[in-house]
C-alpha cells in the first residue's frame, strides 16, 4: 500500500504549488482544444497522476489533459512549446522506475482515451492502433483472428507506454521484446509537428532506425500516437513445467544449461523461496516453497513437445531437481502464470506498509548464477524477494522497507547500488524492462560512456527546450 506520508511529505517541503506554470487563461485555451471535460486541475486527478509503482516520491501535475487525436496532441503540444511548460505523457501508470511522474510539474497529458484499434491487417500479420489501447484488450481481440502480440510486461499497461518503455516480459526469451515488433510510428515531436516514421514493409534498410530510436525514448524525444504492431500466430500447443530445487545455484545453473543446450522455451522464470512462500500467502495455493522455475514451450504437435520434456527433465535431474511437473493442464498453467504475474503485487502484501524498492538489471545468460547468488548475499539482511525472466539473464530484486527511516533505506539503496553496479561488472545493463525513469540515471554514464553524450545531442535537438519529460533518463 502507498504511504499517505509521500503527499505530505511534498506539501510540507512546498514542493507543489499550483500556478508555478499555467494560469486560468492556459486553462481556458486547452478547454477551447480538447474540450472543458477533458482538462482537470482537482486535486484527485491530479494526486492519481503524480505517481507510478515505484517508491520514488510523487510529485503533483498542475493539470491533466486527455487527448483523443493526433491533431490535439499537436495543437497541445505547440501549446506547451511555446509557453515552455513540462509536459509527461503518460500510459497506465503502471512503470516501476519513476518514469511517467511530473518531476517538474506542468502538464501530464493522459493517452488512455486515445484507445481505438484502427485496423488488423491479418493477412498481413499486423495492428494499427492508437497509443492507449491495453495490450491485454488487444490481444483478446486479436485471439479471434488467431493472432497475438507477445510482449507481456504482466501489468495492464498501454501500447504507448510499452513503446515508450521497450517492454518486454515473460515472454522475453523466444518472441523478443516491444522494440523486435515496432513496424511503424506516428509521433509529436516537441514543437508540434507530426512525423510518421517506419512503415507496413516487414523489413527495410532505407534510412535511420528511427522506430529503435522513439522505441525506448521514455517520452523525453516526442509523444507516440499510433503504433503499427508485427502479429504472430497463436501457438498449436503448449506444454508448462514447473520445477523446484534445494538451492538457488542448482536452480539458475539449469537455466543456463536449458538455454544453451538448443531448447527454445517460450518463457523461463525463476522465482526464489520467499516469492513461493508469498504467492502461497497472497493465491492460497500450496506450491513448495522452494527456488523454483516455470518454464512454458510451444510447438505444432503433442509429440514434438513431449520429447523436448524429455530433454528438460534430463537437464533438472542433472541439477537435483527435487520435483518436475509438466503437461500441466489448461487451468493449472492459467493458475501458475497468474501466480507469477501477481508475484510483486504478493510481495508487497506480506508487507503492508512498507514501499519496494525494485531492482531491474540484466546480465550475459551465463552470468546470471553468478548474479542471483551475488544479489542474495548482498541483500542477506533485508526483506528481499528475488525473480525474475531467467532466460534472457533478466533479475528482479524486491526489497521491502520505510523510506522513513533512514538507516533501513541508506541499507535497501546501497544493496540496491551494489547490485546493479555487480550487473555492468558482468557485461550487462542497469535496467533490462523497467527503464531508466528516475531511478537508473545515475547508472547511466558508467553503463555508456562517451555514447551517453551522443544520446544527450539528440535530446538537445529534438527538445531544446527541455519540456519533454524533464528529470528522466539522463544524470
Amino acid at each position: 500500500m502507498r504511504s499517505k506520508c509521500y503527499f505530505d511529505t511534498f506539501e510540507d517541503k512546498g514542493e507543489i504549488m499550483k500556478g508555478d506554470f499555467i494560469s486560468q487563461a492556459d486553462i481556458e485555451h486547452l478547454q477551447e482544444i480538447v474540450g472543458e471535460e477533458r482538462v482537470s486541475q482537482g486535486t484527485s486527478q491530479r494526486e492519481l497522476h503524480s505517481h507510478d509503482e515505484s517508491f520514488h516520491l510523487p510529485r503533483l501535475p498542475e493539470v491533466v489533459i486527455w487527448p483523443h487525436s493526433t491533431e490535439e496532441v499537436s495543437k497541445i503540444i505547440k501549446w506547451v512549446h511555446k509557453k515552455e511548460v513540462p509536459i509527461t505523457p503518460w500510459g497506465a501508470g503502471t512503470s516501476l522506475e519513476g518514469n511517467p511522474i511530473p518531476a517538474s510539474g506542468g502538464m501530464v497529458m493522459d493517452l488512455q482515451e486515445m484507445n481505438r484499434i484502427l485496423e488488423i491487417r491479418e493477412e498481413d500479420l499486423q495492428v494499427d492502433v492508437q497509443a492507449g489501447v491495453v495490450y491485454k484488450e488487444l490481444n483478446k481481440t486479436l485471439g479471434n483472428y488467431g493472432l497475438f502480440f507477445p510482449p507481456d510486461p504482466g501489468a495492464a499497461a498501454t501500447i504507448g507506454g510499452m513503446v515508450a518503455n521497450n517492454a518486454s516480459g515473460v515472454r522475453t526469451v523466444k518472441y523478443g521484446a516491444t522494440k523486435d515488433f515496432v513496424l511503424k510510428l506516428v509521433v509529436v515531436l516537441p514543437a508540434g509537428e507530426v512525423i510518421t516514421i517506419g512503415s507496413h514493409s516487414a523489413k527495410s534498410s532505407s534510412g535511420y532506425d528511427l522506430c529503435r530510436l522513439f522505441t525506448g525514448s521514455e517520452g523525453t524525444l516526442g509523444v507516440i500516437t499510433e503504433v503499427t504492431l508485427r502479429l504472430v500466430g497463436l501457438p498449436e500447443r503448449f506444454m508448462a513445467v514447473r520445477t523446484t530445487f534445494n538451492t538457488t545455484h542448482d536452480a539458475t545453473a539449469t537455466v543456463f544449461q536449458v538455454m544453451s543446450s538448443g531448447l527454445s522455451p517460450a518463457a523461463m522464470e525463476f522465482l526464489d523461496e520467499k516469492v513461493i512462500e508469498a504467492i502461497n500467502h497472497y493465491k492460497s495455493m500450496e506450491l513448495e516453497e522452494k527456488p523454483t522455475l516455470f518454464m512454458e514451450f510451444h510447438g505444432f504437435s503433442e509429440a514434438g513437445l513431449q520429447e523436448e520434456m524429455g530433454f528438460v527433465e534430463d537437464i533438472c535431474q542433472g541439477n537435483r531437481c527435487s520435483s518436475f511437473a509438466s503437461g500441466i493442464g489448461l487451468d493449472e498453467r492459467n493458475t501458475l502464470w497468474e501466480a507469477r504475474y501477481d508475484a510483486f503485487e504478493a510481495v508487497k502484501r506480506t508487507a503492508t506498509g512498507l514501499s519496494p524498492l525494485i531492482i531491474d538489471a540484466s546480465v550475459p545468460i551465463s552470468r546470471y548464477t553468478a548474479l542471483v547468488e551475488f544479489a542474495k548475499e548482498a541483500t542477506e539482511k533485508l526483506r528481499a524477494y528475488i525473480f525474475g525472466h531467467a532466460g534472457n539473464g533478466n533479475i528482479h530484486v524486491v526489497i521491502m522497507g520505510d523510506p522513513q527511516d533512514q538507516k533501513e533505506w541508506s541499507q535497501i539503496e546501497e544493496a540496491n547500488e551494489v547490485i546493479v553496479l555487480k550487473a555492468l561488472e558482468f557485461e550487462g545493463t542497469c535496467t533490462g524492462e523497467h527503464g531508466v525513469g528516475i531511478g537508473k540515471r545515475r547508472f547511466m554514464p558508467l553503463e555508456h560512456g562517451n555514447s551517453l553524450a551522443v544520446m544527450l545531442k539528440i535530446k538537445e535537438a529534438l527538445d531544446p527546450k527541455g519540456t519533454m519529460n524533464p528529470g528522466k533518463v539522463f544524470p
